[in-house]
């Protein structure tokens, strides 16, 4: 074996290592938030402000704000946070406690905030599509089934993106209670995603996913709020 064979081996796993536990130090929140059906104007503008302050800051990775397809006063905001330390400064921020009391006059749910780490994370897009399709789905399983979970969504992490009009599949862990997911996906329109929804693989998978449910297969559709 040639003498530096070894060096560059053990170097391309180095970096592989340093690659896994770069992704694996981000932060990625979800947050739901539902508005009263009379305030979806301000709503919007408050959100819309929110994401265009957050993308500014230290460790901002990226901040994405979508207005729920079909229910026009239900948004989601998705953030991956640089690490912890950024997260934390985030919140810690004037402007993002302003915002959360502006949002409390206007609210028609609590303001639900998950956060988690990047389980089966694929390339980050700079920017989505026009006419895209996000999808996010807050996947629960019983405490039993997450190893088998973790298996199928790892599956499917690997399959989808192989599909035509698939622009990102991306799977996350909530550290506080591992049996819960987030699957966050963006589809280059309703063909890609009708397609998506009929292939065999996706239809394995909902079926194996099926008895070990801990609540409803929890599917939304927005569009990215411009």
């Amino acid at each position: 074996m040639h003498p530096l064979r070894p060096a560059i081996f053990a170097l391309t796993v180095l970096a592989a290592a340093a690659t896994a536990n770069a992704q694996e130090g981000g932060v990625y929140v979800v947050t739901y938030v539902d508005v009263m059906p009379n305030s979806v104007v301000p709503g919007t503008s408050l959100i819309r402000q929110y994401r265009d302050v957050a993308r500014k800051e230290d460790g901002s990775v990226r901040v994405e704000a979508l207005h729920e397809i079909g229910r026009p006063n239900r948004f989601a905001i998705v953030e991956l946070w640089k690490d912890k330390a950024a997260r934390d400064a985030h919140v810690a921020a004037a402007g993002t406690a302003q915002f959360r009391d502006k949002l409390k006059a206007i609210a028609n749910a609590p303001y639900d905030e998950r956060v988690n780490n990047g389980l089966y994370v694929g390339p980050a897009q700079s920017q989505g599509a026009k006419g895209a399709i996000y999808v996010v789905t807050h996947v629960d399983v019983v405490p039993p089934s997450k190893d088998a979970c973790m298996d199928l969504l790892k599956g499917m992490s690997a399959d989808t993106p192989k599909d035509s009009g698939n622009l990102r599949y991306d799977v996350l862990q909530q550290p506080n209670r591992l049996n819960h997911f987030t699957v966050f996906e963006t589809w280059a329109g309703p063909e890609a995603l009708d397609g998506h929804a009929m292939a065999a693989h996706t239809r394995a998978f909902r079926e194996k996913l099926a008895p070990m449910a801990g609540a409803l297969y929890d599917e939304r559709f927005y569009s990215e709020l411009e």
